[in-house]
């Protein structure tokens, strides 16, 4: 088998990304987090949209892949997709990555993930749908740093088997960064994993739901993070920037400067995490990789779509530089 540095496991989808013109926000003022912001379109009526970009082969772990790859590290993706045209062209966009696809598998008869992503002044809601794929770990060698995002529900065996494989390898670094579903299941049905995960990754809003903490100071989040077992806790908090509490030490790096306004802010974290991890699977110091990991976001954003605007190592080290 294959020897990678880093191997990204998760679902893989296509992203039709919708630019919205003709819409109003509004805010719920009722709304328990004291005040959400909804997009409102006039019912039954033919809704004009700016334009339509679709784009194959994303995904929490499907960036991260890309991310790792272009950085000039040895990567592979473990994903399950539909053996349909949308399959096609995501193992097409992937062959022109030059991503080792030994681990993709196309099934037969379950279409691949396909996702709406609704963008309006660079802002994005995205509408979610996970098919069920009859999901098997693969025999691979374990990795430098294994990286674990996004499946969807029914995947709780899945889950178990990628513990199990975690605890047997106990030198393989594991970066969690979860998903949707994942943070829904809950911490607890997923104990094993938090346990063993040496890097970990999410917004301060995504750690509030996790603990179900109403705390809003990074430091403490990222404590109460840590008592479930995580090794060194990520939290990124907007143009606060970034937060690890790493050994006994709070550790902090800055938003790195937007270039020019952001385009579409999908992808921003994935791009932040995997950049961070990918740097620290070859033994970048974590504040290091994680000021590389602004870089990256700071660029992503400026494209539409997840990976677009993702750098290769000379071109993130002369944009820190």
């Amino acid at each position: 088998m294959t020897k990678f540095n880093f191997i990204a496991l998760g679902d893989t989808v296509t992203d039709a990304f919708i630019t919205l013109k003709d819409v109003r926000i509004d805010t719920d003022a009722d709304a328990e987090d004291n005040g959400l912001e909804e997009i409102c379109l006039r019912f039954g009526d033919k809704i004009p949209y700016e334009k339509l970009d679709v784009v194959p082969g994303v995904g929490n772990s499907a960036n991260a892949a890309v991310s790792a790859n272009r950085l000039g590290i040895s990567t592979a993706l473990i994903t399950d997709i539909g053996a349909d045209t949308f399959g096609k062209e995501i193992i097409d966009y992937f062959d022109t990555e030059k991503l080792d696809r030994t681990y993709v598998r196309q099934h037969d008869g379950v279409p691949t993930n396909y996702h709406f992503v609704l963008s309006h002044n660079a802002e994005r809601t995205i509408l979610v749908k996970h098919e069920h794929y009859p999901y098997e770990l693969p025999a691979f060698e374990a990795p430098k740093m294994l990286y674990l995002s996004s499946l969807g529900e029914g995947t709780e065996k899945y889950h178990d088997a990628i513990a199990d494989f975690a605890e047997k390898n106990p030198d393989m670094m594991l970066a969690f960064q979860p998903g949707t579903f994942q943070m829904k299941l809950g911490h607890e049905k997923l104990s094993r994993l938090y346990k063993r995960t040496d890097l970990f990754f999410a917004n301060k809003e995504e750690y509030q739901r996790i603990l179900n903490s109403k705390k809003s100071a990074a430091e403490e989040l990222l404590k109460e993070m840590r008592a479930l077992g995580v090794k060194t806790p990520v939290l990124t908090d907007g143009r606060a920037g970034a937060y690890a509490y790493e050994g006994e030490n709070i550790v902090h790096v800055d938003m790195f400067p937007d270039p020019a306004p952001p385009v579409e802010r999908t992808g921003a974290g994935d791009a932040f995490s995997s950049t961070t991890a990918a740097y620290v699977s070859e033994g970048m110091s974590l504040s290091d990789a994680m000021t590389r990991g602004t870089v990256n976001s700071a660029y992503v954003v400026q494209k539409i779509g997840a990976q677009a605007g993702l750098l290769t190592r000379d071109e993130l080290e002369s944009k820190l530089s």
